[in-house]
């Protein structure tokens, strides 16, 4: 039976991080992805994370409509994707580069149109996941706004 548990939301500073080290893959920058990766030893469960937040509301069933077997089939195999790549990030720090490849080829494959670059989906999906990180984390009056750097 599937963890049906709400993820906690993810911190400015982890959506931030993650989309970096995704883009810089996506990108083919070597330097930079393993710059990344350094600099967040959590990397694999934090692309985990965010693959759980794009993955999951793509394929789930809908809670109205008319219900076939093929939406079940595809929120089980969304479901199995995201809990293999769960396992994955815990064999260690070593497998971000796969779990980033799986989703920038999820991204491409499902929510990149004919028309635009995954590079775009993947500074689209950031906006959001980045602005979902700062409604759940405010930052206090007196700090620094988040600024988001570009690979």
């Amino acid at each position: 039976m599937p963890d049906s548990t709400p993820l906690a939301p993810m911190t400015p500073h982890a959506a931030i991080s993650a989309f970096n080290y995704l883009r810089a893959v996506q990108a083919d920058d070597t330097g930079a992805a393993r710059e990344f990766a350094g600099a967040e030893p959590r990397m694999p469960d934090l692309l985990a994370d965010v693959a759980t937040r794009i993955v999951v509301p793509v394929t789930a069933a809908p809670g109205t409509g008319e219900l076939c077997e093929d939406t079940f089939a595809l929120e089980a195999l969304g479901r199995v994707f995201v809990t293999s790549l769960r396992v994955w990030a815990q064999a260690g720090p070593d497998t971000a580069e796969g779990i980033a490849r799986a989703v920038i080829d999820f991204a491409a494959q499902f929510l990149t149109e004919d028309h635009e670059d995954v590079a775009d989906t993947l500074r689209q999906l950031e906006a959001v996941g980045v602005g979902q990180a700062l409604d759940a984390h405010p930052a206090p009056a007196r700090a620094h706004p988040v600024r988001l750097t570009a690979v």
